[in-house]
């Protein structure tokens, strides 16, 4: 259950506290001298914030509260690879929607090509086997964000399936509708290839013609971002149009993650309807760290264990805190960071959710590599994980969190 009690406090947009709890983003501030900056300043920097509070009744399910700041379901901001989540899970729920005998997600899924614009898939040398399937391309989308393993369950869905399955699900503020770091027009990306599922033996378990998608996915307000981009080497003096790309709304994005964690916190026509060895599947990979994976294996070197929690700054080389997990999916593109999170510290018993997303390009150019990333967008999402773990750390909670069904074993 979800409460949201509102209250304005300088352009901030949260829940009314009891008078001996501090208030979330008015309080301490000084201590954040990233977060202060950008909190007063929320429409130079696009910055949008969900903080859920959980509080758990006698029968342990979760209670939560909103406190959210500048939030706005209409103001667009490119998603980038936070879309890869609800293509993953969707790509679970296809599979159990088949309930086709050996097909399940480890079962080798080839993905072929008939026209220019497709690549093949017919292996995996990062796969135990060296083959490709569901189960790895969603370890590695949760792992290190892979964009060719989104792309190939993209390709299984199609857009139809993907966009029509999150409007029933109430993420009314999403939109799917192509590859990433993919050249192709919209028009081919409304074209998924053909794919196959095979046995160990090479019998075709499930065959999958090329589809066509016959609906135009867009954005109907036709956003721009910017004042000009580069489009190769030359450079464009108009903000870069989004009306045909991808879209999800903090609210959403927010919302898929409560759904994963807490999914009876919904009525079951609002969830994700996966069973709970592919749901755990799911919460196993959110959380774990590069270095813990063996097929795929990571380089520290390249891939350290902070690299995709921003709220523990994913710049920080350092060892991981041995008692906080964190289930969470990222995206960094056109000048936007973004992180969707449930932050947990088994040893203080702390749990809570925290979404935002953040605009830093200063000279409103798009592709010039010119972005304030580490100078503000990092230290913004790390000061404000630590402001919320500092926060919850003095919080007393009626009934303690039993965590124990968000450990896993990941070695």
């Amino acid at each position: 259950m979800k409460f949201i009690a509102q209250l304005t406090l300088i352009g901030i947009l949260i829940t009314s506290c009891s008078p001996k709890e501090k208030v979330p983003f008015e309080d301490r501030l000084a201590n954040y001298p990233t977060l202060e900056k950008v909190l007063r300043d929320v429409d130079k920097y696009h910055v949008q914030i969900i903080y859920t509070q959980i509080e758990r009744n006698e029968h342990g399910n979760p209670m939560m509260t909103d406190y959210t700041v500048n939030l706005d379901d209409e103001r667009y901001f490119y998603p980038a690879s936070t879309v890869k989540l609800p293509v993953a899970l969707l790509a679970l729920e296809w599979l159990e929607e088949q309930n086709i005998e050996d097909l399940d997600a480890q079962t080798t899924m080839l993905i072929d090509s008939i026209r220019p614009s497709q690549i093949p898939a017919l292996v995996d040398f990062s796969s135990k086997d060296s083959l490709p399937s569901i189960a790895h391309y969603i370890k590695k989308i949760l792992l290190v964000s892979d964009n060719d393993a989104y792309n190939r369950l993209y390709e299984l869905l199609g857009q139809d399936y993907i966009n029509q399955k999150l409007i029933s699900k109430g993420l009314e503020h999403t939109i799917i509708n192509h590859r990433l770091s993919y050249s192709a027009s919209a028009e081919q990306n409304r074209i998924v290839n053909p794919i196959r599922f095979v046995d160990t033996a090479g019998k075709v378990i499930l065959e999958i013609p090329e589809r066509t998608i016959e609906t135009t996915y867009s954005n109907v307000e036709n956003p721009t971002i910017g004042n000009a981009y580069y489009d190769g080497d030359s450079l464009v003096a108009l903000g870069m149009d989004f009306t045909f790309k991808n879209r999800m709304a903090l609210s959403d994005f927010h919302g898929i993650v409560e759904r994963i964690m807490f999914p009876r916190s919904f009525v079951e026509s609002k969830r994700f309807a996966l069973n709970e060895e592919h749901r755990e599947f799911v919460l196993k990979y959110m959380s774990m760290l590069p270095a813990e994976s063996n097929f795929p294996s990571y380089p520290a070197s390249e891939y350290w264990d902070r690299y995709s929690k921003f709220y523990l700054d994913g710049n920080d080389k350092t060892d991981f805190p041995a008692n906080i997990r964190i289930f969470n999916k990222t995206g960094e593109a056109y000048g936007h960071l973004i992180d969707a999170s449930y932050y947990v510290d088994f040893k203080k018993d702390i749990e809570f959710f925290v979404s935002a997303v953040i605009y830093v390009n200063a000279d409103e150019t798009l592709n010039d590599d010119e972005y304030e990333y580490d100078q503000i967008g990092f230290p913004f999402f790390a000061e404000l994980g630590d402001y919320l773990y500092q926060l919850e750390s003095e919080r007393k909670k009626k009934i303690p969190a039993d965590l124990k069904e968000f450990k896993f074993e990941y070695k």
